[in-house]
């Protein structure tokens, strides 16, 4: 649990509270900032606090990745663009020439990238490659590619013939690589929809031994996941503080906080949110540990989504309508929180991961 933490991340915990309480906030409601420069000095703040590379260092413990999150979102600002730099993500401990032509420029922020992992429903099959001398030849479609609208690159999950899953690095602007559909999700956030006929790539691009695509893939979404619930159990928390205070001011038929209807309903969001929150805080130490906690990033994920998603339904029946009103905090927090039960593995998805992680390879924990 987050009271039982070492004296150094404790420390660090208050720092990040300081910073979110004094500065990040403030940038968030400023509405004479450019989004651009509204990013450009949460960034700045954030590198001055030691935040910005916690993302991109190889062995930043998973408990303090989550301190860090659920205090952030606990404040409200968890989701404000510039707080963390690129993560490496699949290039992880990449050698050359990889290294040099994408890592890099993507940790110093030259370039993007694009997860590419979903296939659409009517694919006849995976996205694959044949081997052709040094090069591989791709072809198929990703349906849902995160972040891949301004992507200087994709890290694609691909089936190579003969070879298994790899997960291969796609350059967007090579012959044959086309968006197909251009969309924006409900939080606001842009993706897209990529096409790839008969691109070139080096085989090279292929990361990691043959076969092992699958692996990484799965690696770097347990982090993902375990992001989002830490973020969901501190915007949890950021709700209910938020519904607290409007319950304790006198409207004209009394005092909300008084009603016991009220009381009952309020008291239900804080056990979800203390069940939630104990959950993703046991999954990173086990992380931290060492253990497979892929069933357990999942179970955390899910958890913590549905959790956050109902306590802002909730905050909204007792808060009233003018939650509903466009730049009301809690409006944007239910349109990003509903997204985020899709994310990464929507729910029913994901629930059926667990029992066969159990049922058929004896993964998981209670």
């Amino acid at each position: 649990m987050p009271e039982f933490l070492s004296p150094d991340l404790q420390a660090f915990r208050d720092r990040v509270a300081t910073l979110a309480r004094d500065t990040l906030t403030g940038l968030r409601d400023d509405p004479q900032l450019a989004p651009s420069v509204r990013t450009q000095r949460v960034r700045d703040a954030s590198q001055a606090a030691g935040i910005y590379t916690l993302t991109q260092v190889r062995d930043t413990p998973a408990l303090t990745m989550l301190v860090v999150r659920d205090t952030l979102a606990s404040h409200g600002v968890g989701s404000l663009r510039g707080l963390f730099g690129e993560e490496a993500g699949v290039l992880e401990g990449v050698g050359e020439p990889l290294r040099t032509t994408h890592l890099l420029p993507l940790l110093a922020g030259d370039k993007r990238t694009g997860f590419a992992f979903t296939e659409p429903a009517d694919a006849p099959r995976p996205t694959w490659a044949r081997v052709d001398g040094d090069e591989l030849v791709i072809n198929g479609r990703k349906s849902y590619v995160t972040g891949g609208l301004d992507a200087s690159f994709l890290a694609a999950l691909v089936e190579v013939d003969g070879e298994g899953p790899a997960m291969v690095i796609i350059d967007t602007d090579r012959p044959g690589v086309s968006i197909e559909r251009r969309f924006e999700s409900l939080d606001g956030s842009h993706h897209a929809a990529f096409r790839f006929d008969d691109v070139r790539v080096p085989k090279h691009h292929a990361i990691g031994a043959p076969g092992q695509g699958r692996t990484r893939a799965l690696a770097r979404i347990s982090e993902v996941r375990r992001a989002l619930a830490a973020d969901c159990v501190g915007t949890a928390a950021w709700i209910i503080d938020l519904v607290a205070e409007s319950l304790r001011r006198p409207r004209r038929g009394g005092v909300p906080a008084d009603s016991e209807r009220i009381r009952l309903r309020y008291g239900e969001m804080r056990i979800d949110a203390y069940a939630a929150r104990s959950m993703v805080y046991r999954t990173a130490r086990l992380t931290d540990a060492g253990h497979d906690t892929v069933n357990e990033s999942i179970a955390s994920k899910v958890f913590a989504t549905e959790v956050a998603g109902k306590i802002a339904d909730s905050a909204v029946q007792l808060v009233g309508g003018e939650a509903l009103v466009v730049g009301h905090p809690l409006e944007a927090a239910i349109r990003r929180l509903r997204t985020l039960r899709l994310a990464e593995g929507e729910t029913d998805t994901l629930r059926v991961n667990v029992s066969r992680g159990h049922l058929d390879l004896g993964k998981g924990r209670i």
